[in-house]
């Protein structure tokens, strides 16, 4: 009976399945939250580039205003001084924007603000996108230093090299050197650039390769805002900008003969046309020193005038009855003719 007694377990307690259950609880909280699967945060690449659209256009406009403070001075003393008044600009936004844990103008508007990614990827718990601390000071220091110093150091050394001219200094092989190697590193920085760009468009993170190098990721600063810049102004910014981007390019290309030729065909009574004053050039609206006559059209230019209108232009048409072109003859002189071509 005592060997049988012994062998039986005493029963435990009432309130150890309590005490066992409050211990254990942390443990599977843990292992709860670390299985747990994140939501993918997803902000807007359209909203983070018209955030640095937006910032490029406030620095545009203080740079407006600050040169006209200046505009009563020295004409062309604020040119050599371009760079740093630029780097100025830049360390005023960054001081009262970034430096402050606050957002630039153009993020502002976009609703968008810093946030350390590496401070995320040791939490790995975010479930929306406004978890997170904000730029480190070193983050702050060293985006002040890529943004601010780098670009001015550059724009220095690049105007100091044209202006030395480094590229054409045959009998000085260092700075040919020198040369060589600050193309070399533009050109490697422009094609990290566009690679970070093609990454950028395909996972929406780190749109430039400061903010990639420092882990710097644009989220949104409040989950429900709304757009302090509306689709509809931006639509037609965007078509404007594109627009006139357009007639800069295409006007150079163009003169206004053209132009007169095409939508002015008929303007002029070409039955009146003998009737009419030959006695200028109706190009220089000079008394011609070297007169020439178009073909078939008879009307009397300036050599030069008439010879280079018809070398720029295969199809020119005269100014006066809008007849084309198709010979030249010297004034006085029969049967000498010239072809406009």
């Amino acid at each position: 009976m005592s060997s049988s007694s012994t062998n039986i377990a005493t029963p435990p307690p009432e309130d150890a399945w309590i005490d066992t259950y409050k211990k254990l609880l942390p443990h599977w909280k843990s292992l709860a939250l670390a299985h747990q699967s994140s939501i993918p945060i997803s902000i807007s690449r359209v909203n983070q580039f018209d955030a640095a659209r937006l910032d490029i256009e406030m620095s545009a406009m203080l740079k407006e205003q600050l040169v006209k403070v200046f505009s009563l001075m020295k004409p062309g003393m604020l040119f050599h001084y371009e760079p740093e008044l630029d780097a100025f600009l830049e360390f005023l936004i960054w001081r009262f924007s970034i430096w402050v844990d606050k957002p630039t103008p153009g993020n502002a508007l976009m609703n968008l603000r810093y946030r350390d990614e590496r401070a995320m990827e040791a939490r790995a718990k975010v479930r929306t996108g406004l978890e997170g601390p904000g730029l480190t000071v070193a983050q702050k220091f060293w985006y002040c230093v890529a943004t601010v110093g780098g670009q001015y150091i550059w724009s220095r050394l690049q105007s100091f090299s044209a202006f030395r001219r480094w590229g054409d200094s045959e009998q000085r092989p260092l700075a040919r050197r020198a040369w060589i190697l600050i193309q070399r590193i533009e050109g490697i920085y422009k094609a990290a650039s566009f690679a970070n760009l093609l990454i950028f468009l395909y996972t929406g993170r780190y749109r430039n390769l400061i903010e990639r190098a420092l882990r710097a990721r644009l989220v949104y600063g409040t989950p429900n805002m709304n757009r302090a810049v509306s689709f509809e102004y931006m639509n037609r910014q965007l078509v404007w900008n594109e627009f006139s981007e357009m007639l800069l390019l295409l006007l150079p290309l163009l003169n206004s003969s053209t132009f007169k030729n095409i939508f002015f065909p008929f303007s002029k009574d070409k039955s009146s046309s003998s009737t009419e004053d030959d006695t200028t050039c109706p190009i220089c609206q000079a008394s011609p020193t070297t007169p020439f006559l178009a073909l078939p059209c008879q009307h009397r230019y300036c050599y030069y005038c008439l010879r280079t209108r018809c070398a720029a232009a295969a199809s020119f048409r005269c100014s006066r009855c809008s007849e084309p072109v198709i010979a030249m003859q010297r004034h006085g002189v029969v049967d000498h003719k010239v072809p406009s071509q």
